[in-house]
């Protein structure tokens, strides 16, 4: 799936979900090494528990982040 982002620095999140686990994460944009170490932690894990551990998550004075903005893109594939 591609997810266009909405108020963080990154512009897109690509993944995919197979039998409920989330792989492949990759962000267009935004802060690289954070983004590599994102993916890198919820490579395999459940998407529900993702979303659980991502939501929510601001930065800085954003009302939104890019951990908050992978949240929303599963909510939305689910």
């Amino acid at each position: 799936m591609v997810y266009k982002t909405h108020g963080t620095c990154s512009t897109q999140i690509q993944f995919e979900l197979v039998d409920g686990k989330l792989h492949d994460v990759n962000f267009t944009g935004g802060c690289s090494g954070n983004l590599k170490g994102i993916s890198t932690l919820v490579e395999g894990m459940d998407v529900n528990e993702a979303i659980s551990r991502l939501e929510g998550i601001r930065c800085g004075f954003k009302a939104t982040s890019c951990p908050d903005q992978l949240a929303q893109a599963l909510k939305q594939a689910l």
